[in-house]
């Protein structure tokens, strides 16, 4: 459990306005402190299945409010990843590599346009 201090802190770094405590971003950031503590305790207490199901709830929290952040606000939901030090979802990596391939494959085709033009004007 967060102390009280240390929630104040972590609601004071990641709020998004003068009165914010419980934007997207700050719930992440305070379910991810959590899940912090609760894995170092579940690493002493190997057989604690309580805790162990408190963390996976506090998990499947964080993964749904990320999912959401990241349709609603992709600019914030990257700068939240970086300052927490978190990995994207493998659906986001999946469409970044999907949106690469197709920007080079737009790359490509206009590069050669130009000399398909080229052919057809010399055989005119």
């Amino acid at each position: 459990m967060l102390s009280q201090k240390k929630k104040q802190q972590i609601i004071a770094k990641f709020k998004t306005h003068a009165t914010d405590t419980g934007s997207s971003e700050v719930q992440i950031a305070i379910l991810t402190e959590e899940i912090k503590e609760l894995t170092k305790h579940l690493q002493i207490h190997k057989h604690d299945h309580s805790s162990r199901r408190g963390l996976l709830k506090k998990l499947g929290e964080r993964r749904r409010l990320l999912r959401y952040l990241e349709v609603e606000n992709p600019e914030s939901y990257q700068k939240l990843l970086a300052e927490l030090k978190l990995l994207a979802s493998k659906r986001s990596q999946k469409e970044a590599e999907i949106k690469k391939l197709l920007q080079a494959d737009e790359v490509e085709e206009s590069l050669e346009e130009p000399a398909e033009e080229k052919s057809t004007e010399e055989e005119e």
